[in-house]
């Protein structure tokens, strides 16, 4: 029963668990401790799946054996080489086109922006909708903001803006994103789910407002994020833009029980999703299969 367990406990985290999570509100209030525990689900479901194709391969072979038990033996155990080989085919596959992307987008962005004076890594684009967004890089970043972007914010707003986008920029929130695209591609498309990528987006935009209200504030944030709410930001690049809403009842929430309550909540259940299925589970049943 054991084997049975874990891969019933790797498909749940794979798509009913992540379905039913992105419902749910209180992540959002400590944003940081969210990513780890959308990121804990990816991982936990992926160690449960091994797990039980693992202890299904020391089941077959720990029983009478015959031609078919050892035949399935070895092509469960074929299947690690396997599922190696499209993890690391969905890093380079992700890290090439978001590479590419950002880089001919950087390209456009210097070619047809005007550079802030005060500001080199900042661009204007003469654009009258109100749109702002990053294109990260470990050297020689880019904050873009358009005109209208300008026009529609006082200085105190447009500051928020600026340090929302640098916030992502210096934290490399891109790396959390592209970290999760990859798993998102590494995982069978009967499998996959858009909820933990779309709430890790929405998530670091969490992250990178609280740095900004840290800075100038929350009627300032909060006058930045209604201006842009009807912006998008290009593929490849990270905008302060998307779930309006979200980000305003974040800003508004300033409970701090709340938050450490929420913290508290996304640790504990990323931890016992990580540990849980292999100690209590995969570890005691290879202990009392195997003979020592």
């Amino acid at each position: 029963m054991t084997p049975l367990w874990l891969g019933l406990i790797g498909l749940a985290l794979a798509q009913p668990v992540p379905l039913l999570l992105a419902r749910a509100t209180w992540p959002t209030r400590s944003p940081m401790a969210g990513v780890v525990l959308w990121q804990s689900l990816a991982l936990g479901a992926v160690l449960s799946i091994s797990a039980a194709a693992l202890t299904t391969a020391l089941w077959l072979v720990t029983q009478e054996l015959t031609w078919w038990k050892i035949v399935l033996h070895v092509l469960i155990l074929a299947m690690g080489p396997l599922v190696w080989w499209r993890f690391w085919w969905a890093f380079g596959q992700v890290w090439s086109e978001t590479s590419t992307r950002r880089r001919r987008h950087r390209e456009l962005v210097d070619l047809l922006g005007e550079p802030h004076g005060a500001l080199p890594a900042v661009r204007i684009l003469a654009e009258q909708t109100p749109v702002a967004y990053c294109i990260p890089r470990l050297r020689d970043a880019r904050v873009v903001i358009s005109q209208g972007t300008v026009d529609a914010l006082d200085d105190d707003a447009l500051q928020a803006v600026l340090e929302h986008e640098r916030a992502h920029v210096r934290t490399r929130h891109d790396l959390v994103l592209e970290a999760f695209g990859v798993l998102h591609k590494a995982f069978p498309r009967v499998l996959r789910t858009d909820a933990s990528l779309r709430q890790s987006q929405v998530m670091v935009e969490l992250m990178a407002d609280d740095a900004a209200r840290k800075v100038t504030g929350d009627p300032a944030l909060a006058r930045a994020i209604m201006a842009l709410s009807g912006g998008a930001a290009p593929d490849g690049t990270l905008g302060g833009s998307v779930e309006g809403l979200v980000r305003l009842e974040h800003v508004r929430d300033d409970s701090v029980r709340a938050r450490r309550w929420s913290a508290a909540a996304s640790l504990t259940l990323s931890a016992i999703v990580l540990v849980a299925p292999t100690a209590l589970l995969a570890i005691p049943y290879a202990v009392r299969t195997v003979p020592f």
